[in-house]
């Protein structure tokens, strides 16, 4: 959609809460979902969108989600499935395979299309289930989490419903052109990335970073930050090294710290499309 145009349309719902908001997008999965319904591999794709959009929409944290990749056999399945209801050559059975089939496309693009909808909907860049925060927050035991580029806040509010003290921030310099950033989930202070750790980094053990804009060097300015500073946390990065996420400054110098604590990170914050996002210990 048009930059301009997609701009136009937030005006017009900027007084509605997010969660009353009709999409076309969600209109759309619901009706594949009672299309497909006799394929439940590929119903239980779109069952996962909307339920996820459902918990969200309530301000919830989602579940884990599969990955949003429709099956290799997707044709085979729908012919089978045909093949069973209808004589080779049933005007029916012809009718309703070219509908599905046609579907396919779409509904492919539709499910690769969620991410997208997720930032311009909820504001949510990285897929935050609900699984992987509590891993989160047994990875951070009593220290106190420093959240810079917090977002909506979605790992602060998760962190915090599980008695965290959390400090978010973000610059909040994004929110001026994306109307989902006037829809906070937690309370979140307004500071760029550098300055949120020259306030907080001597009062916290662990900062998570999330998705930090692609090739901005923001990522790069706080690592060196953190690595001048006398200040012993642990810092959790979020996003894809070298593709969707941060600078190439950033990816090139982080020393990576492989263990039994970030295995247990990812165990839960899986792909869900074809960004290969993953959590790291960066050091």
């Amino acid at each position: 959609m048009n930059p301009r145009k997609l701009k136009k349309l937030k005006k017009q719902f900027r007084h509605q809460p997010l969660a009353e908001q009709k999409t076309a997008y969600i209109d759309r999965m619901t009706a594949y979902y009672h299309e497909f319904n006799d394929y439940p591999a590929i119903k239980l794709l779109i069952s996962n969108v909307l339920l996820a959009d459902k918990m969200l929409a309530a301000g919830d944290l989602p579940q884990q989600l599969p990955l949003l990749q429709l099956p290799d056999n997707s044709e085979d399945l729908i012919y089978q499935n045909l093949n069973q209801k209808f004589p080779q050559g049933d005007p029916v059975g012809d009718k309703l395979w070219d509908k599905l089939t046609g579907a396919l496309p779409h509904l492919d693009h539709d499910l690769r299309y969620f991410r997208d909808y997720l930032e311009d909907h909820y504001g949510m860049w990285a897929y935050t289930p609900r699984p992987f925060i509590s891993d989160l927050a047994d990875f951070v035991g009593e220290r106190a989490v420093l959240e810079v580029m917090a977002g909506n806040g979605y790992i602060s509010k998760g962190l915090r419903d599980a008695h965290k003290t959390v400090y978010a921030t973000d610059s909040q310099a994004w929110t001026a052109e994306n109307e989902t950033g006037r829809h906070p989930l937690t309370t979140i202070e307004p500071l760029n990335a550098r300055d949120a750790f020259a306030k907080y980094g001597e009062q916290v053990g662990v900062v998570v970073m999330s998705w930090s804009p692609d090739g901005l060097p923001l990522d790069w300015e706080l690592l060196q930050a953190i690595r001048q500073s006398s200040a012993q946390v642990d810092f959790v990065v979020l996003g894809e090294p070298h593709g969707a996420t941060g600078s190439t400054e950033f990816w090139d110098n982080a020393e990576f710290v492989e263990n039994a604590a970030t295995r247990k990170l990812n165990r839960h914050y899986t792909n869900i499309d074809l960004i290969k996002d993953h959590v790291y210990l960066v050091r």
